[in-house]
């Protein structure tokens, strides 16, 4: 009968049951962890690509703050048990020593995840090759709206907030305080600009209102100059500048502006906004300007007794005793390295490349400690934009104001 165990059935079912009894219980948990290539009972390997070296060597101290992080945490018995081996590699911003780099953490040192990784076109360039590899490309130093794409190029998540959220942002805010402006803007010309300009116009658009963009000058990265640029800008008649610039070019535009004695509402990419960038404009100028802000500083009154930026100096002063006290790429290094090791926790026992991504993309909610109050990451499975809820801030001339409540896009 169907019932009934033959007796080398039962004698099968028994000798299974018995075996499995007398094995010994760490064995039984063992069955129990997941692990794909770069994890094990004690270790978890990770990686990322920026510039150590070349022209962007000033963010190659993101890799430094990662290292000691998980150097700190190896200290306190790593994660879940497991020490992080962290591999921090030099692509020097360019596109081809990423995909070297890149393809050796995948296939050499066969990591668990890459993280932190800088530059819109590094990144580009091994954005296809990590996807079909199946490996987390995650908290991207970077905005470009192409990493919000979970359909196509679901292993691939910004870290930044993303240029569109920037841009409909800064849109609402001229339509709210200058509902008739007219607007001049200046756009990189390349993917970057463009991914600041359609959204913000798009804005403009659907408001029906009467502010409109009357002039667009656009600049290579190639070209020493863009005076003519802000001249043409200043003539015609605009009473907003929108500034879709980066280094030396916004340091420019920010001084030229100030030297014509044009006074309009001055809006600025928050990726410009950095002080090395207004200190060579001169802070003087760069008064007035309005800009996306999300994050703490180091090095400023306003947030040293911050608990975060307290524990980041104690790190600092620790393991980096190198590194300036007011580096703010090194603070955001610590928030996103901080994420990182959040994403791995949540993973238990079940250290996959699938169940990393999982993680990360159910990170809505968590606040990186590098972020201000009232933002948090807002990752779903469904949509990778890293954060919706930004702050509108105004230089004074030393320092941000930054707005007293947050704006979501």
């Amino acid at each position: 009968m169907k019932n009934k165990q033959t007796r080398r059935e039962f004698g099968a079912t028994a000798l299974a049951s018995a075996f499995a009894s007398a094995m010994p219980a760490p064995f039984v948990w063992a069955a129990e962890k997941k692990y794909d290539p770069g994890a094990s009972d004690t270790e978890i390997k990770i990686g990322q690509t920026v510039p150590h070296s070349g022209p962007g060597s000033l963010y190659g101290v993101l890799g430094r703050v990662g290292e000691a992080y998980f150097q700190m945490l190896n200290e306190k018995g790593g994660i879940n048990g497991r020490k992080v081996k962290f591999l921090s590699m030099d692509d020097a911003y360019s596109a081809p020593k990423c995909v070297e780099a890149t393809r050796r953490l995948v296939e050499q040192e066969e990591v668990l995840a890459l993280y932190g990784s800088l530059g819109t076109a590094p990144q580009t360039a091994v954005h296809k090759y990590l996807n079909s590899k199946g490996v987390p490309q995650l908290l991207l130093n970077t905005g470009a709206s192409k990493w919000n794409d979970p359909k196509n190029f679901k292993w691939t998540m910004a870290g930044l907030p993303l240029y569109p959220t920037e841009a409909r942002i800064l849109a609402k805010h001229v339509v709210n305080e200058k509902p008739n402006a007219k607007i001049g803007i200046l756009y990189q010309n390349d993917d970057f600009g463009r991914d600041f300009l359609g959204p913000f116009k798009k804005v403009l658009a659907d408001a029906g209102g009467a502010a409109k963009v009357i002039m667009e000058q656009t600049y290579d990265l190639t070209e020493p100059t863009i005076d003519s640029q802000i001249i043409n800008l200043s003539k015609s008649g605009a009473d907003v500048f929108y500034n879709i610039s980066t280094g030396k070019a916004s340091s420019q535009s920010i001084r030229k502006v100030a030297e014509l004695g044009w006074k309009p509402l001055h809006l600025l990419s928050a990726g410009s906004t950095g002080r090395s960038i207004l200190s060579a404009a001169g802070f003087e100028h760069a008064a007035g300007i309005v800009a996306i802000r999300y994050a703490k500083e180091v090095g400023v009154p306003r947030f040293e007794k911050d608990p975060d930026v307290m524990a980041f100096e104690e790190l600092r002063k620790k393991y980096l005793p190198n590194v300036d006290p007011d580096n703010t790429i090194a603070f955001a290094g610590y928030g996103q390295v901080a994420s990182m090791a959040e994403i791995l926790r949540r993973c238990g026992d079940e250290l996959t490349r699938a169940n990393v991504l999982k993680q990360a993309t159910t990170l809505a909610g968590f606040h990186s400690p590098y972020f201000l109050d009232g933002v948090n990451y807002s990752y779903t499975p469904e949509d990778y934009t890293p954060m919706k809820t930004l702050y509108i801030s105004i230089f004074n001339g030393k320092d941000w104001d930054i707005s007293d409540k947050p704006v979501t896009e």
